[in-house]
């Protein structure tokens, strides 16, 4: 029998509330648009809301999953705030050691932790979602934003965005190598997407993917006998990574709509 889906917390919330609930493209729960707005973090936001820190209309609302739009009149610790719905993104240059996620069970650290711990006290207050990942060994250009809506553009298989990796691998590998990564493989979850694919040095292979799946990189330089010593992001759409290790910097509005072909008012 199939798994009966829930209903999201935001919805059970609005259909509480009626009628008079907002609605449309600026709509959104409480706790999430504060952190879309550079309020406050979003579980900060949570408890400031169950604290009772956080007005609505005039009125104490501890329910984080309340529905609000950009014209909801919010009032944090008596201080009205604007819930202004702006992408915002950064490029951060990613080390070695930390994980693309909430925690770090091997105690390393993740690159929520390192890319806050360097941010201007005015983009504290945002919550930063990952636009895609890479792994622990992984470095170079990790992509963040305020906007759910630029991940799933980034990320969607649909959008073909271009991400570029500088791999140096065992072996060198020749030219007939190189054929089979620019003509795409068979790999165990199905074939591959042709790349382009050039040496950098001997041992150094520039691959640059249009999909992305998990390892693949990894996966791809193994199958053409070349497993990977070391891996680097270089380049996400027409991006390319302008900033020292552990540094970040904020991205234009025209290097959103333009490098990563991202169009805010488009977008679901």
């Amino acid at each position: 029998m199939a798994r009966k889906q829930r209903t999201p917390r935001w919805l059970e919330a609005a259909r509480r509330r009626g009628p008079e609930t907002p609605a449309g493209p600026s709509a959104d729960w409480l706790a999430r648009a504060l952190g879309r707005a550079g309020v406050l973090p979003r579980t900060e936001a949570e408890q400031a809301i169950r604290d009772g820190r956080v007005e609505v209309d005039g009125r104490v609302e501890r329910e984080p999953f309340a529905p609000v739009g950009e014209d909801t009149r919010v009032r944090v610790d008596g201080m009205e705030r604007a819930l202004t719905r702006q992408v915002r993104a950064l490029m951060f240059h990613k080390p070695a050691g930390p994980v693309v996620h909430g925690s770090d069970p091997e105690g390393v650290g993740t690159v929520f932790e390192r890319l806050r711990a360097v941010l201007t006290p005015a983009l504290r207050g945002f919550e930063w979602y990952a636009v895609g990942r890479l792994d622990r060994d992984t470095t170079g250009l990790l992509l963040f934003t305020n906007d759910e809506r630029l991940v799933r553009h980034a990320t969607a298989p649909r959008t073909h965005l271009p991400k570029r990796y500088v791999a140096r691998v065992e072996g060198l590998p020749p030219e007939a190598a190189l054929t089979r990564l620019r003509e795409g493989l068979v790999l165990e979850d199905g074939p591959t997407r042709p790349a382009e694919a050039e040496l950098r040095a001997p041992d150094v292979v520039a691959l640059t993917l249009t999909e992305g799946r998990h390892h693949q990189v990894k996966r791809m330089l193994a199958a053409v006998g070349h497993p990977v010593l070391a891996l680097h992001r270089e380049s996400v759409g027409r991006l390319v990574l302008d900033v020292t290790e552990g540094a970040w910097r904020e991205l234009t509005d025209a290097e959103v709509t333009e490098g990563l072909g991202f169009q805010p008012g488009a977008a679901d």
